[in-house]
């Protein structure tokens, strides 16, 4: 089954530390590929993030880098999308309407493979560069 979703970094943090964060859209389409086993995309991008949130100690997750990234690997609901070429040429053509690497990586690869961001992030909602969940 393809996925239709990317989860932005923090969908993923909040998701499995405090669902709670997630608007009742966000909760109603995850709820609902749960039920289906419909798999959920994920950004090569948004594994260093939570990489990088560990090291730097922003984070609520009670579990070690190594757990927590271990546990996305082995959990079948996490497709991983690696950044390609061709995702790597597509931030390129964003021009600046986005100015961070992660966010602009993580909306690429959304606009390569044809996906839905799940996003609380205003900045990338606000720039339509992308269909979103918000």
């Amino acid at each position: 089954m393809r996925p239709r979703f990317l989860l932005d970094t923090h969908v993923v943090v909040r998701w499995l530390s405090d669902p709670r964060r997630l608007s009742r859209e966000q909760t109603r389409v995850l709820e609902d590929v749960a039920r289906t086993g419909e798999p959920v995309a994920l950004s090569g991008m948004t594994l260093l993030e939570i990489a990088v949130l560990f090291s730097r100690g922003r984070h609520r997750m009670k579990s070690t880098p190594a757990e927590l990234l271990g546990m996305l690997e082995a959990n079948p609901a996490f497709q991983f999308l690696p950044i390609t070429v061709d995702i790597a040429t597509e931030v390129a053509t964003m021009g600046g309407l986005l100015s961070d690497p992660a966010d602009r990586a993580i909306v690429a690869t959304a606009r390569i493979h044809g996906l839905r961001l799940i996003t609380s992030d205003q900045r990338i909602v606000e720039s339509q560069l992308v269909p979103v969940v918000d």
